[in-house]
C-alpha cells in the first residue's frame, strides 16, 4: 500500500482550504499544500492577522495551530503536484450557462484543466482524489486524461472523496463526520490507493466511519445526498404555504412530524428558500444525468425540487407587495441578511438576491446589512442577477449599511432573509421608533418573537403561519 507522506490541494475554496487546513491539524506528519492560481486567494490565506478569505467558525484557530508547520499555501501548483504523493482535485464545477445542458450539467471545464495539469507535471505516480462534486463517471474522463498524456513511469490510482460538509458548521463536520465516504475501482491498485487515503483519515475518524465503495457508487452519493436534504426543505416550504393558507403554524407542523422517528426533525425548517452553492447545482445536474439517461419521469421529479424553491421565493416577495398595500414604489425595504444561510459569507444561490431583485423591479428602494459579506460580493451578485440593469443604476436604488439599526431606519418594512444570530437580540424597540408607521417585520426565517414584535407595535408576518384562527 502506497504511504502518504505529502498532500497537495488543487483548489483553495470552500472545500479545500477547510478540509485540508484539518487534514494538516490533525496529521502533523504530513505535509499539505494547498495551491491556487489566484493570488488574492493565496494572499489572504498566508496574511499576517490571518484575514481568511473563507467566513467559517474554527476555521481561523485550525489555520493558526498548523499554517507554517505542515500546512502551507501557494500558487506554485506544479510544485505542489510534482512533490506530493496524494491529490485532492478541488475546483468548482458551477452549472453550465451555456452549450449543452446549459442550466443543468456541471461545467468541468476546471477538472479538466486540473487533470491535465497533473498529467503534465507528475513525474512519479499519484493518487489522484475527485473532492469537487462531480458527475458520475467523471473519474472515467479524469483517466482518459491522465493516461493520455502521463509521462512514463507515472501512473495514476483515482479515488472519489466527496465532501458532506454544511458551511457554517463545517469545521466540526471535520472534526467528527457522520461518515467519510470513500469510492475506488475495485482493482487491486483501487483498493490499496483507497486503503492509503483510508489511513490519512484513520488519524482522527473512528475506522468504522469510513465507508468504502464503488467509485460510481461514491460520485451518485453525494449527489443523491443532496437532494434528498433538498427535497425535505423543499417539503415543509411547500406545507408553510398550506399552513399560511390555513391558519396552521408550521413550526408545529414540522416538530410533530420530526419526532416521527422514521422522519427525524433535521432540514425540516420552512424559510424563505435554500441556496449555497450545492443542493440547487447538485439537484439540477441528477435532473440531467437522469435525462441523459432517458429517464424522463425521474428528471421531472427531482426538477420539482428546485421548482418548489423558486416558486416559496417568489411567494414571499409577493407576500411583501400585497402586505404593503399592493405596491412597495418608492417604499424602503430593510433586508437583514445577504448570506444563504448564517455562519458563512457565502452568497451564492442566496434567497436575499432573488427578494431584493424583485424589490428592485418594484422599484423599491432597499437597505442591505449582512455581518459577513462584503460589499463587493453583493455589487457583483446584485449585477448578475439583473444582467441587463446598469450597476449604478442598481446602485441608486440599493444601499449598503454597516448595521441593522441603520438598515431599518426609516424604512416601511424589515425582511429577515439570514438567520444570523444577533437579529434575534436587535433592539426592536429602537428599530420601531425609527421606522416609518405602521412598520412591517416579514419573518423568513422562523427567527424573531412575533408576539413580542406586535407588542412594540409591528405587524409581522411569519413564514409558514397563517393569521386564520
Amino acid at each position: 500500500m502506497p504511504r502518504v507522506e505529502q498532500i497537495c490541494c488543487i483548489g483553495a475554496g470552500y472545500v479545500g482550504g477547510p478540509t485540508c487546513a484539518v487534514i494538516a491539524l490533525k496529521c502533523p506528519h504530513i505535509r499539505v499544500t494547498i495551491v491556487d492560481l489566484n493570488q488574492a486567494r493565496i494572499d489572504a490565506w498566508n496574511s499576517p492577522d490571518f484575514n481568511l478569505p473563507i467566513y467559517e467558525p474554527g476555521l481561523e484557530d485550525v489555520v493558526r495551530q498548523a499554517r507554517g508547520r505542515n500546512l502551507f499555501f501557494s500558487t506554485d501548483v506544479d510544485k505542489g503536484i510534482r512533490d506530493a504523493d496524494l491529490i485532492f482535485v478541488s475546483v468548482n464545477t458551477p452549472t453550465k450557462k451555456s452549450g449543452v445542458g446549459a442550466g443543468f450539467a456541471a461545467d468541468l471545464n476546471y477538472v479538466e484543466l486540473a487533470t491535465r495539469r497533473i498529467a503534465a507535471t507528475a513525474t512519479s505516480s499519484k493518487i489522484v482524489v475527485e473532492k469537487s462534486t462531480v458527475p458520475c463517471r467523471t473519474a472515467e474522463s479524469m483517466r482518459t486524461i491522465l493516461d493520455a498524456n502521463s509521462k512514463p513511469n507515472a501512473r495514476f490510482d483515482i479515488l472519489s472523496n466527496p465532501e458532506f460538509l454544511a458551511e457554517g458548521t463545517a469545521i466540526d463536520d471535520l472534526f467528527a463526520p457522520d461518515r467519510v465516504l470513500i469510492g475506488s475501482l475495485q482493482t487491486q491498485e483501487g483498493k490499496e490507493a483507497c486503503a492509503a487515503l483510508s489511513e490519512v483519515y484513520q488519524n482522527w475518524v473512528p475506522k468504522e466511519r469510513i465507508l468504502t465503495v464503488g467509485l460510481w457508487s461514491s460520485e451518485l452519493s453525494k449527489l443523491a445526498a443532496n437532494a434528498m436534504l433538498a427535497q425535505r426543505i423543499s417539503s415543509v416550504n411547500a406545507l408553510s404555504a398550506i399552513c399560511e393558507a390555513t391558519g396552521a403554524n408550521i413550526a408545529e407542523v414540522a416538530h410533530s412530524i420530526g419526532q416521527d422517528s422514521r422522519i427525524g426533525p433535521k432540514f425540516l425548517r420552512a424559510s424563505v428558500g435554500f441556496g449555497g452553492s450545492c443542493f440547487q447545482k447538485d439537484i439540477l445536474n441528477l435532473v440531467y444525468l437522469s435525462e441523459s439517461l432517458n429517464l424522463k419521469e425521474v428528471a421531472e421529479y427531482w426538477k420539482q425540487v428546485v421548482t418548489m424553491n423558486e416558486y416559496q421565493k417568489r411567494r414571499f416577495s409577493k407576500r411583501v407587495v400585497d402586505t404593503l398595500f399592493n405596491t412597495i414604489t418608492g417604499k424602503r425595504i430593510a433586508v437583514l441578511g445577504f448570506a444563504f444561510k448564517a455562519d458563512t459569507g457565502d452568497t451564492r444561490e442566496s434567497a436575499a438576491i432573488t427578494l431584493i431583485r424583485d424589490f428592485q423591479q418594484e422599484r423599491a428602494l432597499v437597505n442591505i446589512y449582512d455581518p459577513q459579506v462584503e460589499s463587493s460580493q453583493i455589487w457583483a451578485d446584485l449585477n448578475e442577477a439583473s444582467p441587463d440593469v446598469p450597476l449604478e443604476t442598481i446602485q441608486r436604488q440599493v444601499s449598503i449599511c454597516s448595521s441593522a439599526l441603520e438598515a431599518c431606519k426609516n424604512a416601511e418594512a424589515v425582511i429577515i432573509a439570514t438567520e444570523w444570530a444577533e437579529f434575534k437580540t436587535i433592539d426592536w424597540q429602537a428599530v420601531y421608533a425609527g421606522m416609518n408607521k405602521p412598520a412591517f417585520v416579514f419573518d423568513g426565517r422562523l427567527l424573531v418573537d412575533a408576539d413580542k414584535l406586535r407588542s412594540i407595535g409591528f405587524k409581522v408576518t411569519v413564514i409558514g403561519r397563517g393569521e386564520r384562527l
